[in-house]
């Protein structure tokens, strides 16, 4: 039999009780990688605890979904639908990744590599 784990400390918090009873976020278009940049908009005011410190870590700069979701220690699902609660009353911005590029053309990577190698 394992030993028991230790509990973290604080209060613990249910992450159906954080999304309130909700499992997909309302925008499908959330990434791991996607930015989130806090908005000059509403006020954070009404807002419940995990809602406003995703406010307040995204207000200095850019972080990811998934570097919020680890220093909010929530699973990456239950930031995405914070993140698009935050994103539909105006709190929060996101920036789409960039998109990944498109594989090099290989007559071309065949020219540059003859290239190189006449110069050696």
């Amino acid at each position: 039999m394992s030993p028991p784990r230790p509990r973290p400390s604080g209060r613990l918090v249910r992450p159906y009780v954080v999304t309130e009873g909700r499992a997909h976020p309302s925008r499908g278009t959330l990434d791991l990688v996607t930015l989130l940049i806090a908005a000059d908009g509403p006020p954070p005011s009404g807002l419940g605890p995990e809602k406003r410190r995703l406010t307040e870590l995204c207000r200095p700069g850019a972080l990811s979904v998934a570097e919020v979701a680890g220093h909010l220690s929530l699973p990456v699902s239950v930031t995405k639908v914070l993140v698009a609660d935050l994103m539909d009353s105006g709190h929060i911005v996101a920036l789409a990744p960039i998109p990944a590029a498109l594989p090099s053309d290989a007559r071309i990577l065949k020219e540059v590599l003859d290239g190189l190698r006449a110069r050696l």
